[in-house]
């Protein structure tokens, strides 16, 4: 299949990596398992064995209202928690054959919703905010841009660096929750190729 470079040109793409048929629990477990990787795991709270306090009966049995023994039972303030979280993995396993699927139904559904667009190159003179500005309204990018280039320049990412909610990503830097929250994905024609290798 061809692309339309904004230019006018065509571009020739893989029909498995931009044409195939949206997978959609696919796409839904493979962001799940990559959001999970990023997550630290490490909240932790204590059980009443944990608690540093006394374990020593707290009043009389009879003639104090509740009978009740040591005060770091979960019931008390200052006591232990029943169902105590502790730290652990989300990791979820998603192998290579999986992830790649994922990533090339992504990038066919946003070529089918037209939010995807190719460019000959894409770069600034300048690390300046405005001139990147200009550029992506000149394209009417949208809210959320994703720029994947095959190698950022320096200035690239200075000039995006304060603009909310807009990413600059080499093709080595790609991820699918990345494209799948852009609004609008301007791609350079090498950018196109190196995904097709990677993904091929």
């Amino acid at each position: 299949m061809e692309l339309t470079n904004i230019s006018g040109k065509k571009v020739s793409v893989s029909d498995e990596i931009f044409g195939r048929e949206f997978n959609r629990d696919l796409v839904s477990q493979v962001v799940t398992a990559y959001r999970n990787a990023g997550r630290s795991g490490t909240k932790a709270q204590k059980t009443r064995s944990e608690v540093n306090g006394t374990t020593k009966k707290s009043k009389k049995q009879k003639g104090g209202g509740a009978r009740h023994g040591a005060l770091t039972a979960p019931i008390f303030v200052g006591g232990g928690v029943t169902f105590a979280a502790k730290p652990r993995s989300f990791e979820q396993k998603v192998n290579r054959k999986m992830y790649r699927a994922a990533m090339a139904s992504i990038l066919s559904e946003l070529n089918r919703q037209d939010r995807l667009v190719v460019v000959d190159a894409f770069d600034v003179d300048a690390p300046k905010t405005q001139g990147l500005v200009d550029k992506l309204a000149e394209m009417k990018a949208g809210k959320r841009p994703l720029l994947v280039v095959e190698d950022a320049s320096e200035n690239l990412y200075l000039a995006a660096r304060n603009i909310p909610y807009v990413e600059v990503r080499d093709v080595q830097g790609l991820d699918p929750v990345s494209l799948v929250a852009s609004d609008t994905v301007v791609m350079t024609a090498d950018a196109v190729k190196k995904i097709e290798e990677w993904l091929a």
